[in-house]
């Protein structure tokens, strides 16, 4: 018999696998503690590196809104011909410090905005959409794709094992055994805001949007022989490869579209706009340019700039805010708090994260605070003694939704489409050409392949056959048997430490 899942003092938890929230696209509630435990926890699984997108690097550059979109945002940087100083830095997911750029990996595409508002940080992938559905799963889900814990090995079994068992993955996991996995520079990739977020225009107007980055310098990708050959020869192919285009003057750009849907549509869509595991398509809510994106301008010092930045989704200005994705609302907190264990409760002073406009805290002390105020300065809200006070006005008050009950409870009928393999399917029947499917089944064959526990084996190929029919027996056809079966994850048996 299993044992059940407990907390950290041993108490047995009802579920790994969904949040406590107000209907499924509610507010998640801080009385989960588990939930709290579990990202808290995991946030401090690594010093001093970040836990997820360890490897990466990064450059300075410029957003001008080059369209009018004002009927949708209020948001300062993003009314017509304003210009933004910002600060970009991509990544891999899974891989440490010194990891290869080009293992196959999804690609970060974190990006912070130094806007006249205060900084906004829009922190999104090459992909638009994401393994999983709910923050709660996000722990095991990373963990499935690091490392055994006796052998220090990454592991094919483990990562099909937690795929193949969470089937809200499919998509993502085609669009990552496909081209898209291995981009052929940071360069040559899109970026995706992945999430649902929320534009408010200056008359209180709400709208559902999706963010688009596309590359001016067209996708391109590597094959996997050469993504193997480049990981031996030189692993630092990525940031090589744009910190050198900066420094001859090619400054690499991508213009920034966005999909609108009207705030009433999410009611009664076909499928959840808030599952972080689907995309809106194109034909109903289409494509809307806003500006452009170039980076022109090289960090001085890769660890000040790059390595102590920090990137957090909660970091909104007046005009943006979030949605019911409950992984969206999972990461405000998660993200926040793995910056302050990383670097630093005061990380936000460091100069690479500092605000460009003042900034009017009761924020203080804490490990190496160096700015402070007026020793006459009110240190506690409210007081009698000038000290700022909150402005619903000046924030806009962008809570919105979070008090909107009747869409909360509209969202907890089921919406026709809302199931985990259809958008998979799709993607490799219509969106693949014949090349490209091709490419993705030697992808699959190829890891899947590597997979020895017959039982996973079999469930990875059932998900790709209800993917699609062609695509399970493409794959099937491809694989061959397993020789040496396994019983285990475990390189050695288990062992219970000594007590003293």
């Amino acid at each position: 018999m299993t044992n059940p899942t407990t907390n950290s003092v041993g108490t047995p938890i009802g579920s790994d696998a969904h949040s406590q929230s107000v209907g499924p696209n509610g507010v998640i509630a801080l009385t989960d503690h588990y939930l709290v435990e579990k990202l808290a926890h995991f946030n401090r699984e690594r010093v001093p590196e970040r836990v997820v997108h360890a490897k990466g690097g990064g450059a300075y550059g410029t957003f001008v809104t080059t369209h009018d979109v004002s009927q949708y945002t209020r948001a300062a940087l993003f009314q017509p011909g304003v210009e933004t100083e910002m600060l970009a830095r991509f990544s891999t997911v899974a891989g440490e410090q010194g990891s290869p750029d080009t293992w196959r990996d999804p690609r970060g595409f974190a990006l912070k905005f130094y806007t006249s508002e205060g900084n906004y940080d829009l922190v999104g992938n090459n992909t638009p959409v994401f393994f999983i559905r709910d923050g709660i799963k996000f722990p095991d889900f990373i963990r499935s794709q690091k490392r055994l814990p006796g052998s220090h090995l990454r592991d094919n079994d483990m990562q099909w094992d937690f795929w193949t068992l969470s089937p809200e993955s499919a998509h993502q996991v085609t669009w990552l055994m496909g081209d898209r996995g291995l981009p052929k520079t940071w360069r040559h990739m899109d970026g995706f805001g992945s999430h649902t977020y929320q534009w408010i225009n200056a008359a209180g107007e709400r709208f559902w949007v999706k963010y688009h980055f596309k590359t001016n310098q067209g996708n391109e990708f590597l094959s996997q022989a050469e993504a193997d050959q480049l990981a031996g020869s030189d692993a630092d192919h990525h940031i090589r490869d744009l910190y050198g285009a900066i420094e001859d003057g090619d400054f690499p750009s991508w213009t920034l579209s966005v999909q609108v849907m009207p705030y009433e549509d999410a009611a009664t869509y076909r499928f959840n706009p808030f599952d972080l595991t689907k995309v809106w398509p194109h034909a109903d809510y289409p494509l809307i340019e806003v500006g452009q994106m170039t980076l022109n301008r090289n960090p001085e010092n890769y660890f000040a700039e790059i390595e102590q930045a920090a990137f957090s989704p909660a970091h909104f200005v007046p005009g943006i805010a979030a949605s019911p994705d409950k992984m969206l609302q999972a990461r405000i907190f998660s993200y926040a708090d793995a910056q302050r264990y990383r670097i630093g409760v005061n990380h936000a002073e460091l100069p690479v994260n500092r605000a460009r406009t003042e900034v009017h805290s009761y924020d203080k002390e804490g490990s190496m605070r160096h700015g402070f105020g007026s020793p006459a300065a009110p240190v506690y809200a409210p007081n009698s003694f000038g000290g700022p006070a909150a402005d619903p006005a000046a924030a806009g008050d962008d809570r919105g939704w979070e008090m909107d009950g009747e869409l909360v409870r509209s969202a907890i009928t089921l919406h026709p489409e809302d199931d985990d393999f259809g958008q998979a399917g799709t993607l490799y029947r219509e969106v693949l050409d014949e090349p490209a499917r091709e490419r993705l089944v030697a992808n699959i064959v190829g890891h899947v392949g590597k997979t020895r526990v017959p039982e996973i084996r079999e469930r990875a190929l059932q998900y790709w056959k209800n993917v699609d029919a062609d695509l399970g027996a493409r794959v099937e056809a491809g694989l061959t048997p397993i020789v040496e079966p396994r019983t285990s994850l475990a390189s050695e048996p288990v062992r219970t430490p000594a007590v003293f």
